[in-house]
C-alpha cells in the first residue's frame, strides 16, 4: 500500500532525556495505524512531532511526498492533517456548533472583507459551513444539543465533539491522542465505530493508546514503542503473540483482545 506519511530516523530529546530515538515508519493511505506503549515509551512527543508541536533534532517526515520538518502545525493542517489531544481543548463557553464552525476556517471560500460587509457569497458560505457541522455532529451523536454549551457535556461527550471540530478541517490524515482515556465500555465501542467510519470516509487515521482492546479491533497496523525506540510493528494478532510486546508492554498474556 502507499505510504501518505513517512518518518526516517526521527529523533527528539529533552535535555539528556531522549524522547525519540531514531524512530521511522510508514502510514499506509486509508489504514488505521496505532502506536502503542507503556508510560513514558515517547508516544505523545512522537505525535506532537508529526502534527508539528515539535520540530525533530533530526530526522525526516514526509506527508504525501512533501517533506515537513520546519513546517509550524498550522501549516500542516492545511496540507490536511488534523489532531486531537490527551487533554481535551474546546471553546467551553460556545455551543456544539461553533465549536465544529471554528474548525472550517481553514476552508471559507470568501475574502476577508465580507466579514465586515456580509454578502451573497458569505451568506452562501456560512450555510455550508452549517450544514456540514450540523452533519458531523450527527456523526458523533451529539446533533440533539448543537446549541448547548460545550462546557455542558459530559467528559465522554466532549472528547467526540473534539472529534468533530477536527474532522471540520477535512484532513486526510488524521491523528487522536488517546482519545478512549476516560470513556466507559459503551462510549468506547461508539469510538470504535467511528474510526471504521472514518476509515471509511477515506481519511488515514494514526490512533496513540494505551486500551488494547480498542486497538486490537480496530487497528489495520499496530507500532510498538519503548523508551522512546522502536521495538516491534505488525498485524493486531502479531503483537498479541509477541514476547517482547508481552514482556514490555503488556505484562501478561492476551486474554480475549484486553492483557491480562
Amino acid at each position: 500500500m502507499t505510504a501518505l506519511l513517512e518518518a526516517r530516523a526521527l529523533r527528539k530529546s529533552f535535555g539528556g532525556v531522549r524522547a525519540v530515538e531514531g524512530i521511522s515508519l510508514a502510514v499506509p493511505e486509508r489504514a488505521i495505524f496505532a502506536v502503542i506503549g507503556p508510560n513514558g515509551a515517547g508516544k505523545s512527543t512522537l505525535m506532537n512531532l508529526l502534527s508539528g508541536t515539535y520540530q525533530p533534532d533530526s530526522g525526516e517526515l514526509l506527508f504525501a511526498g512533501r517533506q515537513l520538518v520546519g513546517l509550524p502545525a498550522h501549516r500542516r493542517v492545511r496540507l490536511g492533517l488534523a489532531r486531537t489531544f490527551q487533554k481535551i481543548r474546546l471553546f467551553k463557553q460556545l455551543t456544539l456548533l461553533d465549536n465544529v464552525l471554528a474548525g472550517f476556517h481553514i476552508h471559507h471560500r470568501i475574502p476577508a472583507w465580507q466579514y465586515l460587509l456580509p454578502a451573497a457569497a458569505f451568506w452562501r458560505d456560512w450555510t455550508r459551513c452549517r450544514e456540514e457541522g450540523m452533519a458531523l455532529l450527527e456523526f458523533v451523536g451529539l446533533a440533539d444539543r448543537a446549541f448547548e454549551r460545550a462546557g455542558a457535556l459530559a467528559y465522554g461527550q466532549q472528547r467526540m465533539l473534539e472529534i468533530a471540530r477536527a474532522l471540520a478541517t477535512g484532513p486526510k490524515l488524521f491523528m487522536l491522542d488517546e482519545p478512549a482515556a476516560g470513556l466507559n465500555s459503551a462510549e468506547v465501542g461508539f469510538l470504535l465505530q467511528r474510526l471504521i467510519d472514518i476509515r471509511a470516509r477515506g481519511i488515514t487515521v494514526v490512533v496513540v493508546e494505551h486500551n488494547m482492546d480498542l486497538v486490537m479491533n480496530v487497528a489495520d497496523h499496530v507500532f510498538v514503542m519503548d523508551h522512546g525506540e522502536y521495538l516491534f510493528q505488525g498485524k493486531p494478532r502479531e503483537v498479541q503473540d509477541n514476547p517482547q510486546v508481552i514482556e514490555a508492554y503488556l505484562g501478561g498474556e492476551f486474554v480475549g483482545g484486553v492483557a491480562a
